[in-house]
C-alpha cells in the first residue's frame, strides 16, 4: 500500500468544503516563504499558475497539492499534514477572510515508508 506524501485533518476538510461551495474547485501550493512564511495556500483551481518547476505531491480532499521543486528537495523525506488554526495569515489564500489559516504539520518518514512513497511529477498536471 502506498503512503501518501500529504494528508489533511478533519478540521481542514471542513474549511475546504466551505471554500469549495463558495469558490468551486480548489488547489493548494505550499508557499516557500516570504511574507506568508511557509504556508499551504489555497486558490481557486487555475488561479495559481503551476510552473514547470512545481512538484505535484498528491491530492488532499480532492484538491491537487504542489510545491516548488527547490523546496521539495528539502521536504522530500517529510510527510505533510494540512491543518487549520485561528488567526489571519499574511497571504492571498482563500481562507484568510474567515479569520483562520492553513498550516503544515510535518514529520519525517520512517525508513520503511520511504520505499512505499507514490511518485511525484514536476510541472502542471496533465489535462
Amino acid at each position: 500500500m502506498a503512503i501518501s506524501r500529504v494528508d489533511v485533518t478533519e478540521a481542514a476538510t471542513i474549511i475546504i468544503d466551505r471554500l469549495r461551495r463558495e469558490h468551486g474547485e480548489l488547489m493548494f501550493h505550499q508557499s516557500g516563504g516570504c511574507c506568508d512564511g511557509s504556508s499551504p495556500m489555497c486558490f481557486e483551481k487555475g488561479d495559481f499558475r503551476i510552473g514547470s518547476s512545481d512538484v505535484w505531491l498528491g491530492q488532499i480532499h480532492g484538491c491537487d497539492f504542489y510545491m516548488s521543486e527547490d523546496q521539495f528537495e528539502y521536504w522530500k523525506h517529510t510527510h505533510l499534514t494540512v491543518d487549520v488554526t485561528p488567526g489571519r495569515g499574511a497571504s492571498f489564500s482563500l481562507e484568510i477572510p474567515l479569520g483562520i489559516r492553513f498550516l503544515i504539520r510535518s514529520r519525517l518518514f520512517e525508513m520503511e515508508e520511504l520505499n512505499q512513497l507514490p511518485p511525484v511529477h514536476v510541472g502542471p498536471a496533465e489535462a
